[in-house]
């Protein structure tokens, strides 16, 4: 049985600590939970969506006049080199679950703030600290199990995601993850959490942490060849305020909330990165985040 709650704030579950109240708020914590209410959330005439970690969004200061359903799932099986996980684990605890049975492939997504499900949306991925290679959460996934648009649990492999850089499927038919299957490699626990805090390492140095710094990852899309950081840098940005928000020091593509800014502190202050950078370089930026609910 299902427990709706009335007109939760959203803010204390996205990692920019930004958003309004939501109508009506769903808690799933299994597959059969989530299942039951993304049927009802489907059968309720009413807009909604499925919130994980909350990271990669910007939720209207309105909120959002609909169904939210927050992914609490977190079943995790390990059978051989393979581990199966709900769509609400986080890479967290996938690291820590797969360091322990030695298997790799996780540890190259440590500090990233997404959920399974949110992975799998975005292709997650992120560009070695030698700065040669870069991970794809494609190149480690076997199969899954997705709830189609008709109701329907269905297996699938790797290929149906149609993944890309920052896309797959998921953006373009209303499917929903389930879970995944990955397919990993046999390593050391020393060496996976060697490569961990290597990650980790790499991002502290770069890119503000979170924890500290509340934003929602880069907020610009990368333009090939050229960093969507060093264009609003080259703008004389960094350090901009708008409201409760600025652009980061640390990394100009992250707009962070230090002084209990809101969803319209973001959106102006991306409209002038957008103008400013227009101006000083020639480049179009094209936000990355997706933005849910009212912003009016």
């Amino acid at each position: 049985m299902l427990t709706i709650e009335r007109s939760v704030q959203l803010a204390p579950y996205t990692t920019y600590h930004i958003g309004g109240p939501a109508d009506q708020f769903i808690r799933v914590a299994s597959t059969d939970e989530l299942v039951e209410a993304i049927a009802y959330a489907r059968s309720s005439g009413l807009p909604w969506f499925l919130l994980g970690t909350g990271a990669n969004i910007l939720i209207g200061d309105g909120g959002f006049r609909g169904v939210v359903i927050h992914n609490e799932t977190a079943g995790i099986h390990v059978d051989g080199n393979r581990i199966t996980a709900e769509s609400g684990v986080t890479i967290a605890n996938l690291i820590n679950v797969a360091s322990k049975v030695e298997l790799s492939g996780f540890e190259h997504f440590a500090g990233i703030p997404s959920s399974v499900g949110g992975a799998m949306w975005q292709n997650l991925h992120f560009l070695a600290p030698d700065r040669e290679s870069t991970f794809f959460i494609e190149s480690i996934v076997d199969s899954a199990r997705v709830l189609d648009s008709h109701g329907k649990i269905v297996q699938v492999d790797r290929d149906w995601f149609a993944f890309g850089y920052d896309d797959s499927r998921l953006h373009h038919e209303e499917a929903i993850v389930l879970d995944v299957t990955f397919l990993l490699t046999p390593s050391s626990r020393e060496a996976i959490l060697a490569q961990a805090e290597a990650n980790l390492t790499w991002r502290a140095e770069r890119q503000p942490p979170v924890e500290e710094f509340p934003s929602c990852g880069s907020v610009f899309k990368k333009i090939d060849g050229v960093g969507a950081g060093r264009l609003i840098d080259g703008a004389g940005l960094k350090g901009y305020r708008i409201g409760g928000v600025h652009v980061s020091e640390k990394h100009a593509n992250f707009l962070v909330n230090t002084d209990g800014g809101c969803a319209k502190d973001v959106l102006d202050l991306v409209h002038h990165i957008q103008a400013s950078v227009k101006v000083d370089s020639g480049y179009d930026l094209e936000m990355e985040i997706r933005c849910v609910g009212d912003f009016s």
